[in-house]
């Protein structure tokens, strides 16, 4: 293997030289780059993955500060997959990235998708694309993780990854869980959730573009602590393949 760079030496300690061959050649998805997806590519990259696509065709808001890595006042307006795409090339310039800015409808998702994928990071918080990319990444046998609502919560001792047919305490997850059942399709796949009762009070109504019809209030940690048991899930699973 090539000379492993400075920054990376102390996880050679940690995982040997063969296990961050195997980051160094893993190829990610990663799908929305809000609160949770933003920090799941940062922890992803400060591991030493190799490849990474990230998708988000969002511009960074004010009201993004309170939760998502790439939100700041000097980056209120710009694409959060450039800003996103910025941050991980200064932490790793050898990184092979793509950046995908624009939103994808849920028709795009099969064409998103290909084999060339280990792992695939599901941070999408709209119901439909996020159903249209679990039955994607069903039908093509590319492996997937994916996030529940990280909303309404506030214990991030309740994070844990679990199989969504495991999922209490989410509505998101309810939902996502219903309709898959109704299309006959798996919920034995694992996500990130947490057993939280919700806040029900912090809901929001939207007017129902792009596919959100409602959000919940967010402290500032939990969807960090959502997007830190993605990427730490999908490492590991990397690292013992």
């Amino acid at each position: 293997m090539a000379t492993i760079p400075a920054w990376l030496e102390r996880m050679e300690l940690l995982t040997g030289a063969e296990g961050l061959s195997k980051l160094l050649n893993a190829r990610v998805l990663v799908v929305g780059l809000g609160g949770v997806g933003s920090f799941a590519a940062e922890f992803l990259a400060r591991a030493g993955i190799g490849g990474m696509v990230i998708v988000d065709g969002d511009r960074v808001d004010a009201s993004n500060k309170n939760r998502q890595l790439v939100a700041l006042d000097s980056t209120v307006g710009e694409l959060k997959a450039s800003v996103m795409g910025k941050r991980l090339l200064d932490i790793n310039p050898d990184l092979q990235l793509e950046m995908v800015s624009r939103f994808l409808e849920p028709y795009d998702m099969g064409l998103l998708i290909d084999s060339g994928f280990d792992w695939v990071l599901d941070c999408i918080d709209s119901v439909q694309p996020k159903l249209e990319l679990i039955q994607v990444c069903q039908d093509k046998g590319v492996r997937f993780i994916s996030s529940m609502g990280a909303g309404g919560k506030t214990d991030p001792g309740r994070v844990r990854v679990m199989r969504l047919e495991e999922a209490r305490n989410c509505p998101f997850a309810q939902q996502i869980r219903k309709t898959l059942r109704r299309r006959q399709r798996a919920v034995d796949f694992e996500v990130v959730s947490s057993d939280q009762e919700t806040v029900r009070d912090a809901l929001q109504l939207t007017d129902g573009s792009r596919y959100k019809k409602s959000f919940y209030g967010t402290i500032s940690y939990m969807p960090a602590q959502y997007g830190l048991h993605l990427s730490a899930h999908v490492l590991n699973k990397l690292l013992a393949s």
